[in-house]
């Protein structure tokens, strides 16, 4: 029964992290999106201070925990969101070059031909607006 639930929890796992696909819009507003990774960052990191509580002899007073992770949240999630706004190698605005070091993103990349899914790493060296 426990091999029978663990092969019915991984082919659940497996399907949801590939078949859900999400619309994905371009956005250039980094603040909005480095406020918003440090905001999630801070909600998940009180999550995972509260889910530690469980393991404590006296939750309540160990009620730091939360505040612990709502911080490290929120500094790995605004890093996060710094990070994700560098995008390219040289970056031209306003008359001025910007070196930084490019984002590389995964993407899962399906072929029309033969249905088969890969995995691509995508770097963009030079962006530019005029």
């Amino acid at each position: 029964m426990k091999k029978m639930k663990r092969i019915l929890a991984l082919t659940l796992a497996v399907s949801l992290l590939t078949l859900w696909n999400l619309p994905c819009y371009a956005s250039d507003n980094g603040f909005k999106d480095t406020f918003e990774n440090a905001f999630y960052g801070g909600l998940a990191g009180t999550l995972v201070g509260a889910a530690l509580l469980a393991f404590t002899h006296k939750p309540e007073d160990h009620l730091d925990y939360m505040v612990y992770g709502a911080a490290g949240g929120v500094l790995l999630g605004a890093t996060f969101g710094i990070v994700k706004s560098t995008r390219a190698l040289a970056e031209y605005e306003n008359g001025k070059v910007k070196f930084a070091i490019p984002t590389v993103i995964p993407e899962l990349r399906e072929n029309a031909a033969t249905g088969q899914a890969s995995l691509a790493f995508n770097a963009q060296l030079v962006r530019g607006s005029f």
